[in-house]
């Protein structure tokens, strides 16, 4: 299992989005499928300012994945960016509060500053798996200064198709770390 996703077949091994694409990402894991009260909750935390959710998110993910975090070695929590534009029209990126809790958490040291979103993109929500990836082309740099750790996690709120947390393991993947793995709240079952 790779990316965490519902299988279709017992003897499948990957997904068709996992199976269809070289990936950058070791391994990662959602806490929920994105289905019945799960999508309104991520809504009102993503869209409605309902930030405290952000604690509740956290615990889950601790609570239910916090063995594989040890298992994986983690040594730092990347947060996926927000352009800056989007940041302020909304106030807060939602995965740097997500990381932020998961941090206090766990202890392990959270990154804010590793991964930068250096162009605008279209909200994926819109988007079919090709103009996803052709979405988020030349998004996403690594800040100079960044010594790689060996084992990073990002951190998002929904993984869909996997294109944006794909395109964030590249590059941290060129900057020099060893293993990229991730972890969000829901994981949807495909477009």
């Amino acid at each position: 299992m790779h990316c965490g996703k519902p299988l279709r077949e017992e003897t499948d091994e990957y997904c068709p989005d996992c199976r269809n694409r070289k990936s950058y990402i070791r391994q990662g894991r959602s806490v929920w499928l994105h289905s019945g009260s799960v999508p309104g909750a991520v809504y009102r935390f993503k869209y409605q300012n309902r930030r405290r959710y952000g604690r509740i998110f956290a615990e889950e993910m601790a609570g239910c994945c916090g063995g594989m975090l040890r298992k994986w070695e983690i040594n730092e929590i990347i947060p996926i960016p927000l352009h800056s534009s989007r940041k302020r029209m909304r106030g807060y990126n939602q995965a740097e509060i997500l990381a932020s809790e998961l941090s206090f958490l766990t202890g392990i040291p959270v990154r804010k500053d590793v991964l930068l979103r250096i162009r605008k993109t279209q909200p994926q929500k819109q988007l079919d798996d090709r103009e996803r990836r052709q979405n988020l082309r030349g998004a996403f740099a690594v800040a100079k200064g960044w010594n790689p750790c060996r084992n990073a996690l990002l951190i998002d709120d929904i993984y869909t198709t996997g294109s944006t947390v794909e395109r964030s393991a590249k590059m941290l993947r060129k900057a020099g770390c060893e293993n990229v793995y991730f972890l969000t709240i829901s994981i949807g079952q495909g477009l």
